[in-house]
């Protein structure tokens, strides 16, 4: 009998300490998912992204089709695109609002609208 209450207390122990343990890896779990949130988070900012939008006239802002304007840390990089509708590869900085432009693009409708009017220049030349 004394046997049989021993090894049911000692499965009773390591059955808690098996118990206890996982809890405790759960816990180590959830703080490494709230720190690698945190860091994503900090990643995001300065990621490389798509914006579209309008360039301002003196090529040193844009605004996003949401309304929002970016600062532009490098405007050399839109010399030529000032008033144009565009799509910017830029990383992005929300806790600043800036972008840093990698590419640029003229935007659809905009290309479009400059090809209707060369069509017409075309037309009024022939006439």
């Amino acid at each position: 009998m004394k046997k049989l209450f021993m090894c049911s207390l000692a499965m009773a122990m390591m059955m808690s300490m098996a118990a206890m343990a996982q809890d405790s890896m759960k816990q180590d779990n959830d703080s490494m998912k709230h720190d690698t949130m945190k860091a994503d988070t900090m990643k995001a900012d300065g990621k490389l992204m798509t914006v579209t939008g309008k360039i301002s006239d003196d090529g040193k802002s844009v605004t996003d089709k949401n309304g929002k304007s970016w600062a532009v840390k490098n405007p050399e990089a839109l010399k030529g695109h000032e008033g144009h509708d565009v799509v910017l590869k830029a990383h992005v900085y929300n806790a600043t609002s800036e972008v840093h432009v990698m590419s640029v693009k003229m935007a659809k409708s905009a290309m479009k609208d400059d090809m209707k009017k060369d069509d017409m220049k075309k037309d009024d030349m022939k006439h």
